[in-house]
């Protein structure tokens, strides 16, 4: 087994735009709770920008914002509505439809639930930068902005370790 320190890593990139997954997928503010659990439970996602009509950055969704919206939210059983009649329920043949349920939707969109904070760095800014503000901020993942300020990446600490490499003198 070798760990790290054993030898020298190296990290071989130079800027925020050399570590960063480029295009990366985003959830517009006015999407709702269930499109984003859509999005991290088919791709695998802890969370996602949250992006407003220009495609800047106005925030971050994560599994952790929808647990605890989901903690908090409370719902109460109803009764069904009045105006759905027995003929509603029933089949051009005259049958009861069986199995018959009304869903209760989540109308919460994401950005009532997601996270306001928008820590974000330019394509420019070097490397050893980026990480330095990682720590400092103690998160997962920077934003990448353009000079508009329009998101156009994502750092995770994933990608900072893909970044890695042995130090000189080692294979």
């Amino acid at each position: 087994m070798i760990t790290l320190t054993t030898f020298p890593v190296v990290l071989h990139a130079d800027t925020a735009a050399d570590l960063m997954t480029r295009n990366p997928i985003s959830l517009p503010e006015q999407a709702s709770l269930h499109e984003a659990l859509v999005l991290f439970t088919e791709r695998g996602f802890s969370a996602a920008p949250v992006i407003d009509g220009s495609g800047r950055p106005v925030g971050v969704i994560s599994q952790s914002d929808v647990i605890v919206h989901d903690r908090e939210k409370v719902d109460y059983l109803s009764e069904a509505p009045e105006f759905y009649s027995e003929a509603d329920l029933a089949s051009n043949a005259g049958e009861r439809l069986r199995g018959f349920q009304i869903e209760k939707v989540d109308r919460t969109r994401v950005g009532d639930v997601m996270t306001p904070a928008v820590f974000s760095v330019r394509t420019d800014t070097p490397a050893d930068k980026v990480i330095e503000q990682m720590l400092a901020l103690n998160v997962h993942r920077l934003f990448v902005v353009d000079a508009a300020n329009v998101l156009v990446g994502v750092i995770s600490a994933l990608d900072i370790v893909r970044h890695l490499r042995p130090g000189a003198g080692h294979g």
